[in-house]
């Protein structure tokens, strides 16, 4: 009798619309944190556009309403000498003039704010603020990923702009496609690495340290 009362109401669960649609999370469990990490790219992306005014090219940039193209200026003016320098480094024949990386051939690359990575830094900055973990690992995984973000975009930039002197053609595909979504991946990469390395440990430990005080209480009663 209990066996049959079971089985109606697993069958009466199935057939609820409340019980497909849980049947349908649970079926998304594996994907919870790339889902997670999806909303939240594209939420801090919704908020960026609100909260900036200016197109990447332009010269005026206004946060909330508030002139910050200082900063923004200041940021795409280090950003050119940082590509210039490691460039020539590598023994590149490019040349400088303001924010415009030019070659003898008349092939000129000039560096936008929308090449220094600012919002790319932001939106790493959410996505690792807003994981789940504990907020001391973030205090020193948020300026280590911001390093990381700061260095991949300088090779990103460096790369484009060598090209860019005998392979005018290919910009559009390095920089609006290849290198544009290769950034986020880098992102991705190290959300995976906070959420599978720095913070599934830290959850296993604690539930050890929860799991061993039990134990040292049930035993003290006994």
């Amino acid at each position: 009798m209990n066996n049959e009362i079971k089985d109606n109401k697993s069958q009466s669960a199935k057939s609820s619309p409340f019980g497909g649609v849980r049947g349908g999370l649970k079926k998304l469990d594996p994907f919870k944190g790339v889902i997670y990490f999806v909303i939240v790219l594209f939420a801090s992306d919704f908020v960026w556009k609100l909260a900036i005014a200016g197109d990447e090219s332009d010269v005026l940039v206004t946060f909330l309403g508030m002139d910050v193209t200082a900063f923004f200026s200041v940021m795409t003016s280090h950003f050119s000498n940082a590509i210039f320098n490691v460039l020539n480094f590598f023994g590149s024949d490019v040349m400088q003039r303001n924010n415009v990386l030019f070659f003898e051939n008349g092939n000129a690359v000039r560096i936008i704010w929308g090449c220094t990575g600012i919002k790319q830094a932001y939106i790493y900055i959410c996505i690792i603020a807003f994981a789940r973990g504990p907020w001391m690992k973030k205090l020193w995984y948020i300026p280590a990923g911001l390093a990381v973000v700061y260095l991949f975009n300088l090779f990103r930039m460096s790369v484009i702009v060598e090209l860019f002197r005998d392979f005018p053609h290919w910009f559009d595909f390095l920089h609006e496609f290849l290198f544009k979504y290769g950034f986020y991946g880098v992102i991705f990469l190290m959300w995976l690495f906070w959420d599978e390395v720095i913070r599934k440990p830290q959850i296993k430990s604690e539930l050890a340290r929860i799991k061993n005080g039990f134990k040292r209480i049930f035993s003290r009663k006994r």
